[in-house]
């Protein structure tokens, strides 16, 4: 059915048409209806569904009929709606669609973000003013609560868990078990999952009642029309650096990209490498601040960045029976890192044109997560895995699980020609040389203090106490990786003849627009990015190469 045929209000269906939402997505189809007559909901669809506009619209919509209803009476204002999210990125983003959807309705409908701020004390003037929806993690709202500053026992009327599946991993079940102590005894509750797990089903038994189970039938991925996904096999570790050094460098891969790793070290390892052939990347870092992991995002989506080195951040999974493993004596503690940090869930980082898994995901769950970043709604999206030998078992369990109704592999083979980029590799190692253990370690502090220097909150005090400033600033200078200066330049002779035709080895991103200069000499223009298959450069330019690279067809 249509959102016209759906009996939303006026000025919600005037926001739908803005956000240029043609027609409801399968997901929003089977739970605007029954989320309207007051259901609750068990959800499952895969990211980038459309699941926040699901819950948010029948949200709203509950909120202007009661006040519609009840305003001869001047009805008190409260708080009559909770969504809970697993991370403060994501409460950011459900925010920002709740109130895009709210936006001809604001006077009526109050969204507060518990999110955006780390301090409990800043966010109570907020919270008193009782805002008509709450967005945070359970262990911020349960803060809130403890701390008499949210009072939801007499008010609440509509309950959200979005991402559910991951609510209690990433360790909020007694949160949400001591939160549901706060609630009323009768409320609605809408529960949306990319996955149906155990977790999942112990959480459908606390919070929901005689739930209706929604499964849209569609495929945790879009399919190979939209999102091509290649598996590219690499005999040695130096070859997946080598490989992502040529595809970046020589422009060979358009548009920005997501590249995944599997721990926080390998990040900066991998930023440090690109810095050192002059390629700019941001590191998410989990021991970063929210407020500064989010700016990052928020500066991807806006073109300041191409490239994002990100990690899972997920605990590994204990086959059943087997005890968790201990931590061995000495072990590296992860103190400074943030439990509500997620990167490969939820985010939606915009007009993602590749996902680079640079190390294989460590399961099928998390495979599917990060490559959901790309080919979001009706756009194509191209996933590149790089596999080394060790590796392939994780990459035919993903392949398995992902194999369409024929049986065939969703991951097609790559066949990348290594000996045309051959003359690459002594830089390769190089710039993998001056990547050390210290300098990946030196890194890491160097942004922490570049944060605490940026931070708002710590500008009164360092303008109280000068010294500590001069202290923090004078410290040892750190120089992480020697950055050494001819591995910026590719040189002519070093370009694979195949591909002379479409790389751009030295091509310096404009930070500006331009107008061309007129005359018969146009020299130096930037090839405009593709807005198509980010990889169609090599099929292209070994159409007629006797070693073809070309992804099979």
């Amino acid at each position: 059915a249509a959102f016209e045929l759906m009996g939303l209000d006026g000025r919600l269906l005037r926001a739908v048409a803005e956000l240029g939402w043609a027609a409801p997505t399968a997901i929003q189809a089977e739970a605007i209806p029954l989320a309207l007559e007051g259901r609750d909901l068990l959800a499952r669809a895969r990211t980038g569904s459309g699941k926040t506009g699901a819950y948010g619209l029948p949200l709203l919509q509950h909120l202007l009929r009661v006040k519609a209803v009840q305003a001869p009476t001047a009805v008190a204002q409260a708080v009559r709606a909770l969504v809970l999210v697993p991370s403060k990125e994501l409460g950011q983003q459900v925010v920002h669609s709740l109130r895009q959807l709210a936006a001809f309705c604001a006077r009526d409908v109050r969204v507060a973000d518990l999110c955006a701020e780390t301090d409990l004390a800043a966010q109570r003037p907020v919270l008193m003013e009782k805002p008509d929806v709450v967005v945070g993690t359970p262990g911020r709202v349960l803060a809130h609560l403890s701390a008499h500053s949210l009072t939801l026992r007499y008010s609440l009327e509509l309950l959200v868990l979005d991402e559910a599946d991951l609510l209690l991993s990433f360790g909020f079940g007694e949160d949400i078990k001591s939160l549901l102590c706060h609630l009323p005894k009768i409320y609605q509750a809408l529960l949306m999952s990319a996955t149906f797990s155990p977790d999942v089903e112990a959480l459908k038994e606390l919070v929901l009642h005689n739930p209706v189970m929604l499964c849209p039938p569609e495929p945790q991925l879009p399919g190979s029309a939209q999102l091509r996904q290649f598996v590219v096999r690499c005999s040695t570790e130096e070859d997946k650096f080598l490989l992502l050094c040529a595809l970046l460098k020589l422009q060979l891969l358009r548009g920005r990209a997501l590249l995944f790793v599997g721990t926080l070290a390998r990040c900066y390892r991998l930023k440090l490498f690109l810095e050192q052939f002059g390629i700019p990347a941001c590191a998410l870092n989990s021991e970063l601040p929210a407020r500064s992991r989010c700016h990052v995002i928020t500066q991807f989506n806006r073109g300041i960045y191409d490239y994002i080195v990100a990690t899972d951040e997920e605990a590994p999974v204990v086959p059943a029976g087997q005890p968790p493993r201990k931590k061995r004596k000495g072990a590296a503690q992860s103190k400074g890192k943030d439990p509500e940090y997620s990167v490969a869930r939820g985010i939606d980082f915009q007009n993602v044109a590749a996902v680079i898994n640079f190390d294989v995901p460590p399961t099928v769950n998390s495979y599917v997560h990060r490559v959901g970043r790309t080919a979001r709604a009706d756009n194509p999206g191209t996933a590149l895995t790089f596999v080394l030998p060790e590796e392939q078992d994780d990459v035919a369990r993903i392949e398995d699980a992902l194999a369409g109704e024929n049986g065939e592999t969703m991951l097609q083979p790559y066949t990348f020609c290594m000996e045309e980029i051959e003359g690459l590799r002594y830089r390769c190692r190089d710039a993998m040389r001056s990547v050390t253990k210290q300098a990946v370690k030196e890194a890491r502090l160097r942004e922490i203090k570049d944060e605490l220097l940026n931070s708002e909150k710590l500008k009164v005090y360092f303008e109280d106490n000068p010294r500590d400033l001069h202290v923090l600033r004078h410290d040892k200078p750190l120089h992480p990786a020697i950055v050494k200066p001819h591995l910026r330049n590719v040189p002519e002779y070093l370009v694979p003849p195949s591909l002379r035709s479409v790389a751009r080895p030295n091509l310096k991103k404009r930070k500006c627009l331009r107008l061309p200069r007129t005359g018969p000499s146009r020299r130096g223009r930037a090839m405009p990015r593709g807005t198509g298959n980010p990889l169609q450069n090599f099929k292209y330019a070994h159409r007629s190469a006797k070693h073809r690279a070309a992804p099979p067809s």
